[in-house]
């Protein structure tokens, strides 16, 4: 397995979700519910994702706070993060 098949299929612990930039593409935030890249393509254009997902022309953007909400990693983790850091 190369370098570059294994970061695309490697699992996104707590720390990678609380430090994604406010808006991540569709691959990222699919590996991080446990979808495949394909189905999570096909319910953005449904327009069934389980987040809120902004369309810029042809791109599709998944609102990160709206991620960590389906994923149960609220204000509240973040904060619990922040405090273990100090």
């Amino acid at each position: 397995m190369t370098q570059e098949v294994a970061e695309v299929t490697k699992s996104l612990t707590v720390r990678d979700l609380l430090d994604l930039p406010p808006v991540v593409d569709v691959e990222t935030a699919s590996r991080a519910l446990g979808i495949s890249r394909s189905h999570g393509y096909n319910l953005a254009r449904a327009g069934e994702f389980p987040c809120r997902v902004v369309r810029a022309g042809r791109s599709f953007r998944v609102v990160t706070a709206d991620l960590r909400r389906v994923l149960g990693l609220g204000d509240q983790t973040a904060a619990n993060e922040t405090t273990a850091a100090a």
